[in-house]
């Protein structure tokens, strides 16, 4: 279900769909707008409920607030609930009888069903009195309730020159509720969402229940299946209007209200459309004009330009429609007698308030300081370029003051900064690639057959958008060879992201690789792109693939078969087009048997398998990898290596090497970092090796008198005698004699097992 901010206003946002493109700040009138930094939001407090925002919204992402709910909870309750039809329902109902619009409405649930033009014959007495007695100041008609907001939260200065009477809404749903008792329901069905917001003004409150736009009942026919087409005609409930049929069109009211205007008088001014409408504002604020009644409605055309339904067809023909049923036979009526009384009429004054919030207006040298962060430092900067939402650029940075902007949402701003990331990002891929050239040389070492075989079988691969599965011992070059795939595709320009599985928990792990929404979880602050998609294009690298979860496996197959993936948190899926190369040093076989590993994923996994010979089966390479390691253990530690000594590498080829390439990497680097001189010795080795050497020669005859022999014999002697000190100065203690010759326990031991020895011995 779509995220919709926290505001209670009729207009409300849905996060997610929001794109930051400024379209609704650009059309706002009263820039009611606030910029968030993931979304752009309506500020209430200053909305006057136009709907200019519904209107350019590309995306969608500004709605009005559904009201079907509560006026199906109205319907479904204990009173009785009247339906009211706006002015404008000719315009947008336009392919139906009127009749049978109120047997659908009927259908639906409602007792009664009025015109909303009656609430206008209700005013006439007030407007003719007000055209024989008029003010002094000019007076504006109060019908229009984005007119009234527009003047209480934004031109509080002409709330003296608002005409005290309520809307034709209000003044209908209270006469309704006067005749038929107060506990019964009213709903108002309008192209006007700015009438949601009057009937929450408290001078009005209580008169109209909800407001539903044409859009909602339409939908609440689709809902119920009521083909309004298919229905006979009902007659409508109430007092039939007379003369106020015209109303929704623009100098309707006049007509309605008795009032005579004419081109050359000045006295009657009728006004319609929202640049007509903010010039006139402005005007009667600032003095320039004095008429004696102004009838100001905001949408273009009157009532029938309002925002409530989309429909294709133009003003001028919902005009047109709106003269037809004015001129066409009386709708039929059937009147009840609680309409037919003589009581007086309710109210119909009301008052206004003072909603204008003042926002702190910046100094010069704020704003000269806003200007500079986005580049501007001389007048010729300021583009004006209207891209932010904002005429001028002083105007956005006001805005950036008072927090309803972001210096970001400055164009020129916004590109010249992408430039200098781009090439900033440039430079750092280049070091990157040089850096990762380095770590990993781009080479896989070896002229064995075996690893022949392998270079053979990634040449063939490579290509191919086919999935690898890299199998074999740890610190064998998984991730290596995996880099060298990628590098042999067709998405070698695209990246290459590695993950190590067994390195984050499930539910990290899960965040990592899909991403999540603002909120899934805690400490989820803002949306992240998963690793997935930020591999979209390239190829993505699973290391320890054995190690994830039954659930993150899942997830994982439906990547693999879909080529989607859903964020923590979210309902949409995210198309990605990722290689996958999976790594595991475990058998996926066993696994399957025993049920920790899911049998469909290893298929889909195991589609191309290439499996890494561990360094004990590979020892044709070994001097060729040593002399590697040495030159760039010699970049890493800063040194001019020449070499390492054969001996040294006579007693590698002993050695079984469990850690493999990574073990002999990292035995090479602290040699290097231990030898005295540019060349790696044996002593530089760990002691195993040394041992691995002297055992191999033991079993060697040698030359008698020999340097070899006659040096081994010696050393051996030396050793012999340095081991019973040890043990004699520590009575015997084998780990204490380990500790003083700063020897491990383990490869105490085994030297004193060698010499035939023994801590007993010493006790």
């Amino acid at each position: 279900m779509p995220f919709i901010d926290e505001g209670i206003g009729p207009i409300q946002t849905v996060k997610e769909r929001c794109r930051k493109c400024y379209a609704c700040v650009r059309n706002c009138p009263v820039k009611a707008i606030k910029v968030n930094q993931d979304f752009a939001e309506v500020i209430h407090d200053r909305c006057i409920g136009c709907g200019k925002c519904l209107k350019f919204c590309s995306q969608q992402a500004k709605v009005i607030a559904d009201c079907i709910g509560e006026t199906q909870r109205l319907l479904a309750g204990r009173e009785e609930t009247v339906a009211v039809l706006g002015c404008s329902f000719p315009a947008f109902f336009n392919d139906v009888r009127p009749g049978q619009l109120v047997t659908g409405l009927k259908r639906l649930g409602f007792r009664e069903v009025h015109e909303g033009t009656s609430g206008a014959e209700l005013l006439i007495d007030d407007y003719a009195h007000l055209a024989e007695n008029p003010s002094e100041l000019p007076t504006i008609s109060t019908h229009c309730p984005t007119i009234v907001d527009l003047i209480e939260r934004h031109y509080p200065q002409l709330l003296k020159n608002l005409m005290g009477i309520v809307s034709p809404m209000v003044a209908i749903g209270r006469f309704i509720k006067a005749r038929r008792g107060s506990r019964t329901r009213v709903v108002y069905i309008s192209s006007c969402i700015a009438g949601k917001f009057e009937i929450e003004a408290e001078q009005v409150a209580g008169a109209i229940d909800t407001v539903l736009t044409y859009k909602e009942l339409s939908s609440m026919f689709r809902e119920r299946a009521i083909d309004l087409s298919r229905l006979s005609d009902s007659p409508f409930d109430g007092i039939p209007p007379r003369r106020s049929r015209l109303f929704p069109i623009a100098g309707g009211p006049f007509h309605t209200f008795g009032i005579r205007n004419d081109f050359f008088n000045p006295d009657f001014v009728s006004i319609s459309g929202e640049d007509a409408a903010l010039e006139v504002i402005k005007d009667l604020a600032a003095g320039r004009i004095t008429p004696k009644v102004v009838d100001i409605r905001f949408c273009s055309g009157g009532c029938i330009g309002g925002p409530g339904k989309n429909n294709r067809l133009t003003t001028f023909s919902k005009r047109n429609l709106i003269l037809k049923y004015y001129e066409s036979p009386a709708a039929p009526y059937e009147t009840a007698p609680h309409y037919l009384g003589s009581e007086a009429k309710p109210s119909l004054t009301r008052r206004f308030r003072n909603k204008y919030k003042r926002l702190e207006l910046p100094s010069g040298e704020s704003i000269r300081q806003i200007l500079q962060s986005t580049n501007k430092f001389v007048e010729r900067d300021e583009l004006n370029c209207d891209a932010c939402g904002y005429p001028t650029c002083r105007e956005h940075a006001v805005a950036v003051y008072q927090g309803l902007a972001e210096r970001e949402m400055c164009l020129p701003f916004s590109l010249k900064r992408l430039e200098e990331d781009r090439v900033i990002l440039s430079q750092k891929f280049e070091l990157a690639q040089r850096a990762l050239a380095q770590e990993y040389g781009g080479l896989i070492i070896g002229q064995d057959a075996r690893t022949l075989d392998v270079l053979k079988l990634i040449r063939q691969v490579g290509p191919t958008p086919t999935t690898v599965l890299i199998r074999g011992e740890s610190g064998t070059g998984k991730e290596l060879t995996a880099r060298a795939i990628h590098e042999h595709s067709h998405r070698a320009d695209k990246p290459l992201v590695t993950v190590n599985c067994t390195t984050l928990t499930d539910s990290l792990l899960e965040s990592e690789l899909f991403g999540h929404k603002k909120g899934a979880f805690t400490g989820a602050v803002a949306d992240k792109k998963g690793l997935f998609e930020a591999a979209n294009g390239g190829t993505i690298f699973l290391d320890e693939i054995g190690d994830i979860t039954p659930k993150l496996q899942a997830e994982l197959l439906r990547v693999l078969d879909s080529g989607e993936i859903r964020p923590v948190g979210g309902n949409a899926s995210v198309n990605v087009d990722v290689r996958l190369i999976a790594a595991t040093n475990r058998n996926l076989e066993t696994g399957v048997q025993e049920g920790w590993f899911r049998e469909d994923l290893f298929y889909r996994l195991n589609v191309f398998t290439i499996t890494m010979p561990p360094l004990r089966s590979r020892l044709d390479a070994l001097e060729e990898l040593v002399h590697y390691f040495v030159k760039r253990a010699s970049r890493r530690v800063n040194k001019s290596l020449t070499g390492i000594e054969e001996r040294a590498i006579a007693a590698m080829r002993q050695y079984h090497w469990p850690g493999n390439i990574r073990e002999l990497q990292n035995i090479i680097e602290r040699a290097a970092v231990l030898t005295q001189d540019s060349v790696i010795r044996l002593e530089n080795l760990p002691v195993i090796f040394g041992e691995l050497l002297l055992g191999a020669s033991a079993g060697k005859p040698e030359v008698e008198g020999s340097f070899r022999g006659q040096r081994e014999k010696h050393l051996t002697h030396i050793e012999k005698g340095l081991l019973k000190r040890f043990l004699q100065e520590s009575e015997g203690n084998v780990s204490e004699a380990a500790r003083r010759a700063n020897i491990p326990r383990r490869t105490f031991y085994r030297i004193l097992n060698r010499h035939g020895l023994s801590g007993k011995d010493f006790q």
